[in-house]
């Protein structure tokens, strides 16, 4: 199942044009500040799906029953440019366990490029919730290698993938090898380069969020 949360005008909307602005990109403080208030519309959404149980609370003056979540999901990440987004997901999800990937393209000579995993920092995931945040979906490859890899340290029983810009070839490539995984995307484009760029998109998240790095 897919969900473009941009389907319905939120404020979302105007944080993706200002993430997608050229001319506000230099900024990046305004940059990650974006990408973490759409981690946290995620979260919103995303808890809306999630499991809860009756609890009842002593308040000063007596006591009361309040739905509350019934346990904490894994927050999964891809560094580096997942870490805004992620941030503003564990704003919310703020008592999570947490999991971190390097998962990278490593490019050669001619523009091809393949998907490198060298690092994985992961609790115990079988039958847990999980929350994997990456903010481009382009080609779907390095997200998908990367839900193999975390399959290594168990099966879990959901899991839910935060984007903010997917492309529909990405999407479609992910819900062929992960069809019971469910994407929250901040907003869907159609075109993807022969290099693996979405169009229009909004460019690198890593570099516009962190800085340009050493092309490996």
């Amino acid at each position: 199942m897919v969900v473009n949360l941009s389907e319905k005008y939120s404020l979302l909307s105007d944080w993706i044009a200002e993430l997608r602005d050229v001319d506000l990109q230099a900024d990046r403080m305004r940059f990650r500040k974006n990408l973490e208030r759409i981690g946290e519309i995620a979260a919103i959404e995303i808890s809306r799906h999630l499991e809860f149980v009756e609890k009842e609370t002593q308040t000063p003056l007596g006591t009361t029953v309040s739905s509350v979540l019934k346990e904490q999901p894994v927050l999964a990440t891809i560094l580096r440019a997942g870490l805004p987004l992620h941030s503003g997901l564990l704003n919310y999800f703020d008592k999570a366990d947490n999991a971190f990937i390097s998962a990278y393209r490593k490019h050669s000579r001619d523009g091809s490029f393949e998907i490198s995993l060298e690092y994985v920092s992961c609790p115990d995931l079988e039958d847990r919730v999980v929350i994997i945040s990456d903010p481009m979906l382009a080609t779907g490859s390095s997200l998908v290698k990367t839900l193999q890899f975390l399959r290594e340290e168990g099966k879990p029983k959901e899991i839910h993938i935060v984007v903010v810009i997917a492309c529909t070839v990405g999407i479609e490539y992910v819900k062929r090898s992960e069809p019971h995984c469910k994407i929250w995307c901040g907003a869907i484009d159609d075109e993807l380069t022969a290099k693996g760029y979405i169009v229009p998109g909004l460019g690198d998240a890593g570099d516009l969020a962190f800085g340009t790095k050493v092309q490996s």
